[in-house]
């Protein structure tokens, strides 16, 4: 069964950061292209940024400069690190795994940038 777990979201004020983490089982990890999504209200979900089995990365044009993506191969996790968190950063994060053998989400984590 597979299962990716996410941590790390929360209320946070305009200028801070968080750190996300997403551990996922029941995958050959490193085959994975590994994302993190959002989603906020009213909105589709969009992709936030992405990290090839490669190490290769892309982010939205949004969150370039702010956000960070990064993975630990031997620990099955990847990660995302927010800097400068404004109040347009709130939104449900979503982790996502991705490879011709499959595509699987995470459960959503609730991140709110507010003073």
């Amino acid at each position: 069964q597979v299962q990716l777990v996410e941590s790390g979201g929360g209320l946070v004020q305009p200028g801070g950061s968080l750190r996300f983490s997403c551990a996922a089982s029941g995958i050959i990890f490193r085959l994975y292209v590994m994302g993190w999504y959002r989603q906020a209200p009213g909105k589709q979900r969009e992709l936030v940024a992405r990290i090839s089995n490669g190490g290769s990365t892309n982010y939205a044009d949004s969150v370039k400069g702010r956000f960070t993506i990064s993975r630990d191969n031997a620990k099955s996790t990847v990660y995302l690190q927010m800097n400068s968190l404004k109040p347009e950063d709130t939104a449900v994060y979503y982790c996502n795994a991705r490879a011709t053998m499959g595509d699987y989400w995470g459960q959503g984590t609730q991140v709110t940038v507010s003073s």
